[in-house]
This record gives structure tokens, sequence and C-alpha cells, in this order.
């Protein structure tokens, strides 16, 4: 059975991988190959990028709703604890990395940066692995700052030490 597509109003706060996160500005309709097509209208906080995502298919492009308040807190959960199996090959690797990262999933991103973190911690990482890792930061931190109306850098001080928790 097919699943419905979720349905968004102005003013939903939205996940689009790979652009981060933003707001829903309304719909608009656009002629494409002949027909009209309804698109959903997708501002960026910079304020100079906008996205138009299928309203009969927005999952097809990724689009989710963004994490709620009470979501934030088990994403943070899974950056301390959270466990993935990553193959030691680097090339399948960098596939499956590459793939968590541009789900835009929250909680597999957080997984796989705590993965990574004690990659890290066990062994260090090499410079593709270590930069998969900051970006995974950057994507938490950019939809943990949205969510709670917090600074990017507030974000990643609430990650670290997270991290640090763990640590201890």
């Amino acid at each position: 059975m097919k699943e419905s597509p979720k349905t968004f109003k102005n003013g939903d706060q939205v996940v689009l991988p790979p652009y981060g996160v933003g707001i829903v500005s309304g719909t608009t309709t656009k002629t494409v190959a002949g027909s009209d097509h309804k698109y959903y209208e997708v501002e960026f906080p910079n304020g100079t990028s906008r996205a138009f995502v299928p309203v009969h298919a927005p999952q097809e492009a990724g689009l989710r709703p963004a994490l709620t308040e009470d979501e934030v807190q088990a994403v943070l959960e899974r950056l301390q604890h959270g466990r993935i199996t990553l193959p030691k090959q680097w090339a399948a690797r960098h596939r499956k990395v590459t793939d968590i990262l541009t789900s835009g999933d929250p909680y597999q991103i957080a997984t796989l940066a705590s993965e990574l973190r004690r990659w890290d911690l066990e062994r260090g990482l090499p410079d593709l692995d270590r930069q998969a890792y900051r970006r995974a930061l950057r994507l938490l931190a950019g939809e943990i700052s949205a969510v709670l109306h917090i600074t990017p850098p507030e974000a990643r001080a609430m990650i670290d030490a997270g991290e640090e928790d763990e640590l201890n």
C-alpha cells in the first residue's frame, strides 16, 4: 500500500537535505512539460535560497518536518550512545557515510557522528571520515539551533557538552 504524502502548511519548519532547515512559505503552481504542478515553496534562513518541492510527493525529495523540541533530547542521546557498524574498507564506508549524510535523518546522522567520534578516539580518523564527522555535527547543530531558537554555536556547545559527558 502506498503511503499518502505528508502535507505542510505555511510557516511549517521543515528540513530539505542537503539544504537544511527552512520554512514553508506557501505553494505555487508551475508549468512543467506542458502540465501544471503544485509545489511547496521552501525558504531558507539566509534569505537568498528557495526550493520548490512537489506537493504530491514531498518525501521523494526528502522533505520532512523539522525535529520538535522533545525530539532534540533523543537526538542528543544518540550522539552519546549511538552505535552503527561501518565497513572497514574505505570505499564501502564512504558510500554508507554519504548515504546517511544525504538522507537527512537526524537520528541516523547522530548515530553516525557517535560512531565516527568513537573511531577518532580509538585510532584517529582519516581525512574524509573527519570531514564527514564535521559535516554531521554541522547538520545537527543547524537543525537543533533552528528548533530551539538558539545560534548554531550554542547548539554545537550543547553537542560538545553531551560528548564530554559520555567521556566522564
